[in-house]
């Protein structure tokens, strides 16, 4: 993503460590002011920590105990504000984790000129649904061969949280090398079969 792309007002909505990588890195590319718009409080933030301590520290705005409703945007289709709803805890429930429930009377919008959804650690239901014959476990991670990323059809190679769940970008990193490299075997094997 180049500067030019990044609006002067960023919501980053969410509250993982994914959500604030994409607030710092917002931050880093040119934005005046980045937002973080999660609907429980910093106690909740699956984030960790440290990562939380680094985006305050440099200057992401947190929007606690909010939660986006509509992105409104601009007669020739650019984003201009972000509605948002204002959110209470209820008591902790059996699991220990207190509900977030709308309070009545809170909508309100603020101004952005882009917007980052970072929520969800499982991967987009779209590639199973569009994706004729390809394996996936029950919970939507594509199936691959360990070393290579190879996915049950030719040609197509996966990696990261798309095969094992959420994990760290290290993992991702190093899966996209091996696959990377099983991908330059394949494309290399086609060339030469064409050839023949």
């Amino acid at each position: 993503m180049s500067s030019s792309k990044v609006g002067k007002r960023v919501a980053v909505i969410g509250g993982s460590n994914v959500a604030m990588d994409a607030a710092r890195s917002a931050k880093r590319l040119g934005a005046e002011e980045v937002y973080i718009v999660y609907r429980r409080s910093e106690e909740e933030m699956p984030a960790r920590l440290e990562e939380v301590h680094h985006a305050q520290e440099e200057g992401i705005i947190f929007k606690m105990l909010t939660n986006p409703t509509r992105i409104i945007g601009t007669e020739d289709g650019w984003i201009k504000a972000l509605e948002c709803v204002e959110m209470s805890l209820t008591e902790a429930d059996e699991s220990g984790r207190r509900r977030p429930v709308v309070k009545t009377g809170s909508e309100h919008q603020f101004e952005v000129d882009t917007v980052v959804v970072a929520i969800g650690q499982s991967p987009n239901p779209l590639i199973k649904a569009t994706t004729s014959g390809l394996d996936t476990h029950a919970w939507g991670g594509i199936i691959v061969e360990e070393e290579t990323g190879a996915s049950c059809l030719a040609g197509v190679y996966a990696g990261g949280d798309a095969v094992t769940g959420a994990a760290t970008v290290i993992l991702a990193m190093g899966a996209g090398k091996k696959s990377a490299k099983a991908i330059d075997d394949y494309l290399q094997s086609q060339v030469s079969s064409s050839r023949i």
